[in-house]
């Protein structure tokens, strides 16, 4: 059985949904960013958390369990790009970082367009300003009693073709056994600015095969990714399987401090955009013409025992 119901918040003006599908429950935010608040399973009276739990007073997009990507993933070396003959100036977008990052999407009041039992749709319109194309962003929020399946969608609404590239950024926690395991080709390593230097093998530190991963100082954008991920908590009941068929690159990041790690499926490397347009589809940017889309889903499935 599935429910939707509202979750009151800690003060007034909160609008927080929630589904609940067999023992899974994900909180909804669509006022901060359209983002999930938080991916629990809850059996027998305990909760675990599969995402970061977020506080129900909490403001920022950066402080929840996942928020998504839109229209282009990480970061934009100093906020400048050149695309189509144009110059592109992109202001930052979060504090201490000179490199506007993720889009806007994140830091965007989402609509709630239909809402049942089993699912949510939110969706945001972008009217052309320092990015210079509209566009609407739309994301389906889907629960069942196996998992969580999250699909995120951009259509381009200006009369000029646009850069795109999505992605999902999930927030894990972790503890010293938590152990992160799939497979990937190649990692870019990065500046003190956290921007691309060198694409090299990913092995040795850069290794993602069985890794325990929490507090290991990375923040790499890998590729050649296999599509699946698998992440598990010892002594923990469950753990999490992430599959996607249209995300080929993986964006970890895991602060040297630990208790949390994030694992992003996303569709293009960081700083693609500062490349040579001509470099743009290798690196997993696509030109949307107008009125077209393009789509990213993700499943999360719950392994239980």
């Amino acid at each position: 059985m599935n429910d939707l119901t509202d979750v009151d918040g800690a003060s007034a003006g909160h609008d927080w949904l929630v589904l609940r599908a067999g023992e899974l429950e994900v909180w909804i935010a669509p006022h901060i960013g359209g983002s999930i608040a938080r991916f629990d399973r809850v059996a027998r009276g305990g909760r675990q958390h599969l995402m970061r739990a977020a506080e129900v007073d909490t403001p920022d997009a950066v402080e929840m369990a996942s928020f998504p990507l839109v229209p282009f993933v990480n970061r934009v070396r100093d906020g400048r790009f050149m695309c189509d003959g144009r110059t592109i100036e992109l202001a930052p977008n979060m504090a201490g970082d000179p490199s506007p990052l993720h889009g806007q999407g994140w830091r965007a009041r989402w609509t709630v367009d239909a809402q049942d039992a089993a699912h949510v749709v939110l969706s945001f319109n972008h009217a052309a300003g320092e990015w210079p194309w509209d566009y609407t962003a739309t994301q389906r929020i889907a629960l069942d009693a196996d998992g969580l399946t999250l699909t995120l969608t951009c259509h381009n609404r200006s009369a000029l073709r646009m850069p795109c590239g999505l992605g999902l950024h999930p927030y894990h926690p972790c503890g010293p056994e938590t152990v992160l395991d799939t497979e990937v080709d190649g990692v870019w390593t990065v500046d003190a600015d956290v921007l691309p230097v060198e694409r090299v093998p990913a092995t040795g530190r850069y290794d993602l095969r069985a890794r325990r991963i929490c507090g290991q100082a990375l923040d790499n954008g890998y590729d050649g990714w296999s599509g699946v991920a698998l992440i598990h908590w010892p002594g923990q009941p469950a753990s999490l399987r992430l599959t996607s068929d249209d995300a080929k690159y993986f964006q970890v990041y895991s602060p040297a401090a630990g208790g949390l790690f994030v694992a992003e499926p996303v569709q293009h490397t960081n700083a693609a955009l500062n490349e040579p347009q001509s470099a743009w589809r290798d690196l997993g940017i696509v030109m949307l013409a107008p009125g077209s889309t393009r789509s990213i889903t993700a499943r999360y499935d719950v392994l239980v025992g």
